[in-house]
């Protein structure tokens, strides 16, 4: 990323702020200012070691291609990738709320209806994605975003499974 007058860029996007690590990159809060809207832009550390880079990268365009096909109001939207020399990013929508993992482990019980609401959120999102030949293949606590208005979104397809899939999978490896 570069320093343009104490502003991070990265592509045409303002850095905001960081808001979590992952085993592949960043995910950050930033500006879109030709849009004037806030999005999450998820990074692709491109100066990994070979051996890990082609898997990482192979599986973060795996996640734009299927996630960035689907338009569904349980789905996160994929607004655009792109990459500079040491980054590939992913700007998508940015969700105000939590991953259902931390309202598990709030240890606050969840009241049977809402997580009836819940369920049903996600199986929408699933079948969704399902009827259109994509399989997420990662579902679990971390991958579900409850909303503060109570809309749940389904995230991160970086190991989804696509019709005709040109990412494949090593024979006994495990994933998600």
């Amino acid at each position: 990323m570069s320093e343009t007058t104490s502003v991070r860029m990265l592509g045409r996007y303002e850095i905001m702020s960081e808001l979590g690590q992952g085993a592949m990159g960043t995910v950050y809060k930033a500006r879109d200012p030709m849009l004037d809207r806030i999005v999450a832009i998820k990074t692709i550390n491109l100066t990994l070691p070979k051996d890990e880079l082609a898997e990482y990268e192979a599986r973060f365009y795996q996640e734009a291609k299927a996630a960035g096909g689907l338009s569904h109001r349980n789905i996160v939207t994929i607004h655009d990738i792109g990459r500079s020399e040491r980054v590939a990013y992913m700007a998508m929508e940015f969700l105000e709320g939590q991953e259902l993992r931390r309202l598990i482990q709030s240890r606050v019980p969840i009241q049977l209806g809402h997580a009836l609401d819940i369920g049903a959120q996600v199986a929408d999102g699933l079948q969704f994605a399902h009827d259109r030949q994509i399989i997420h293949r990662d579902i679990k606590p971390a991958n579900i975003m409850v909303l503060n208005d109570g809309l749940v979104k389904i995230t991160d397809f970086g190991i989804a499974r696509m019709r005709n899939n040109e990412v494949k999978t090593m024979t006994g490896m495990i994933l998600g």
